[in-house]
């Protein structure tokens, strides 16, 4: 069965080929601030989040002392980090086509 991640991670390629094409813009910010770093550190998080996820769904299926609750909300906590990173590539996507076709 394929995760959510699994298929954001195959749809890579297509950012990669599409910025190939694209022009080069100067980097304003290059600090612990800047948008790259935040954007990391957001997917880090991410990360982080379900494989807490998945080590608790792992300890449970194991028979240790996890109660099912926490399960739960490990796993719907992740659900909707994933959903809101998918709907902030979608927002990306969408943005850089509209600048795009703005240019053509």
């Amino acid at each position: 069965m394929q995760t959510r991640l699994d298929l954001l991670t195959r749809a890579l390629p297509d950012f990669q080929r599409d910025a190939a094409i694209a022009k080069q813009v100067p980097v304003i910010a290059d600090g612990e601030g800047s948008f790259g770093n935040t954007l990391t550190r957001a997917l880090n998080e991410i990360s982080d989040t379900r494989d807490k996820a998945s080590d608790l769904t792992q300890r449970f299926a194991n028979g240790e002392n996890v109660e099912l609750h926490q399960v739960m909300a490990a796993t719907e906590e992740a659900g909707l980090a994933l959903d809101m990173l998918i709907e902030l590539r979608n927002k990306a996507v969408e943005a850089y086509r509209s600048v795009m076709s703005m240019q053509s």
